[in-house]
């Protein structure tokens, strides 16, 4: 069993910053891609940045400049470094991993069960 578990998220002024990390553990062979997702209320869930396992990132549009994402192989710890952060960024933040485990060496796709970020004063 794989389990991706995040923390980090919480209340913060508009313009602050926060971090959120994301864990993997369990029987873990190797992890491709990992990545954070949001997902606001009454909206669709969206990329938010992902990380290959070369150290490779991408992001969306509206965090360019204001987000890094950050991966530690050794740890199987994926980070999103978040700054100026806007009251539209408020959303529940999702882990993304693409893992093999050991018990079949396959490439799935496993979630974080979500952490809330909520931006305002």
């Amino acid at each position: 069993q794989v389990q991706l578990v995040e923390s980090g998220g919480g209340l913060v002024q508009p313009g602050g910053s926060l971090r959120l990390s994301c864990a993997a553990s369990g029987s873990i062979f190797s992890i491709t891609s990992m990545g954070w997702y949001r997902q606001a209320p009454g909206k669709q869930r969206e990329l938010v940045a992902s990380v290959d396992s070369g150290g490779g990132t991408a992001y969306a549009d509206f965090v360019k400049g204001r987000f890094t994402i950050s991966r530690d192989n050794a740890k199987n710890t994926v980070y999103l470094r978040m700054n100026s952060l806007k009251p539209e960024d408020t959303a529940v933040y999702y882990c993304n991993a693409f893992v093999a485990p050991y018990s079949d060496f396959r490439v799935y796709d496993y979630w974080g069960q979500g952490t809330q970020v909520t931006v305002s004063s």
